[in-house]
Formats: structure tokens, C-alpha cells, sequence
């Protein structure tokens, strides 16, 4: 048995109107998981989620018989597998609504099958930490995160963060991979107080950056999702 195989299990739905990107990603992914199941309209999506119960979705936002901002949001309400959205459009508030209907992730059309593949596996090994336990440390490279004993350290040397920066990071960390909203960290950190959310994120994570980056200018660790939110990286 290849490693492909060991790897794969669960189930991928795959809900597109269009059967040469139901065929592109079915391609793409197949390696991931033991089953690929496909739609062709949001209905069809929803009654094939409701007897299934896939493991991860990729779902397009533009489907002939209604948007699929709507079906993410149904199909958020019992199901909570990652939701992986395809989007033809590239506005910032559809990329916004999507994430606050459920989304986990989004990906612009035409994307590159390479980097559907990193999104998707990024997830999984987010899924798979979760089942087995996340442990709280994480080490990339010469950068040491204990979040339970609040320490981290860069090139051997103790790194000093606010309570607010600890608040963000742990954030960030706890959804590695996800990109999030500027409302959905704000809240997280501050609650749910009033305040300019993308001018108060960009402060902190902007010392973040500072603090955890060997370029700071150029991220590795913390991406800006333009207009939406930011996204932590352990693989990049």
C-alpha cells in the first residue's frame, strides 16, 4: 500500500454546476480521501450532505439554483466538516460573508490545482491534530510556541508578548490554516466591544509580526487576506 493510500479516508463532496471543475478537483483531491461524491446544484448538495455526512466540502458560490453563501450557511447549521468555497469573484465582502456564513476557506477561481491541494491538506492535518489532541507546542524553525506555559522563544531567546498579542495568537493558532475575518478575531480577543476591528488587528498583528517573523515585511507566519482577515501558516 503507497502513502496516497494510507493517507486517504473520509469523504469529499464536491458541488459545482460546471463537470470540468467538478473533474479538476476530483483530480486534484482524490488522493486525500477514500470517497469523492459530486453535485451539480445547491438541492442536490444539500440532500447528498444530509445523507453522507462527508468529511470535507468544496462548494462553488455560484450554482443554478441559488447562492451558495446559502448552502454554507445551511449546511453549517449540522454539519462540521470544513467547507472549502470556490468563487468565480474576487469582492472582499463576498469573501467576508462567505467566512461569517461558515466558511472555512475560500479559493478564487481559476485557482491553481497545487494550491487547492495545500488549502485542503492544511485542513486536514488541522482535523487530524484535533482527533488526536492538539498539542500546544508548535516549532517551525528557530521559533519555539508553549501555549500553555506561555512562552515562546525565536533563535533560543524569550520572546515577550502582551496579553493581547497571546490572545491573538491563540487565535490564530487554534484555527492554523483557516483564514479568519477581522470581526471573527476581533471578537475572539476583545469580545464582543465596539472599535474599528481592521485598525485595532492591524496594531497587534502587526507586532506580532514583529515579534515572530525573521522578515517581518515579508510573512511566512501570518498572512493578510486583502479586505478580509488573516490566515496562519505552519507549513509555509
Amino acid at each position: 500500500m503507497n502513502g496516497a493510500s494510507r493517507r486517504a479516508r473520509g469523504t469529499l463532496l464536491v458541488v459545482d454546476d460546471e463537470p470540468q471543475i467538478r473533474r479538476v478537483v476530483r483530480n486534484t483531491l482524490g488522493a486525500e480521501f477514500a470517497r469523492v461524491i459530486e453535485a451539480s446544484t445547491g438541492s442536490a448538495a444539500i440532500d447528498l450532505a444530509a445523507a453522507e455526512r462527508p468529511d470535507f466540502v468544496v462548494l462553488d458560490v455560484g450554482l443554478p439554483d441559488g447562492s451558495g453563501i446559502a448552502v454554507c450557511r445551511e449546511l453549517r447549521k449540522w454539519l462540521d466538516a470544513p467547507i472549502l468555497v470556490l468563487s468565480a469573484r474576487h469582492e472582499d465582502g463576498e469573501k467576508v460573508a462567505l467566512l461569517d456564513a461558515g466558511a472555512d476557506d475560500y479559493v478564487t477561481k481559476p485557482f491553481s490545482p497545487d494550491e487547492l491541494k495545500a488549502r485542503v491538506r492544511a485542513h486536514l492535518r488541522r482535523i487530524r491534530g484535533a482527533d488526536r489532541g492538539t498539542d500546544a507546542r508548535v516549532v517551525r524553525g528557530d521559533l519555539v510556541i508553549d501555549l500553555d506555559a506561555r512562552v515562546v522563544r525565536r533563535g533560543g531567546a524569550d520572546v515577550h508578548l502582551t496579553p493581547r498579542e497571546w490572545d491573538l495568537l491563540r487565535a490564530l493558532l487554534s484555527h492554523a490554516g483557516r483564514t479568519l475575518t477581522h470581526r471573527q478575531l476581533f471578537t475572539a480577543v476583545w469580545g464582543n466591544g465596539s472599535g474599528d476591528a481592521q485598525q485595532y488587528l492591524r496594531v497587534h498583528v502587526a507586532a506580532l509580526r514583529r515579534k515572530l517573523e525573521p522578515d517581518p515585511v515579508h510573512p511566512h507566519l501570518i498572512h493578510t487576506e486583502p479586505g478580509v482577515g488573516y490566515r496562519l501558516d505552519l507549513e509555509g
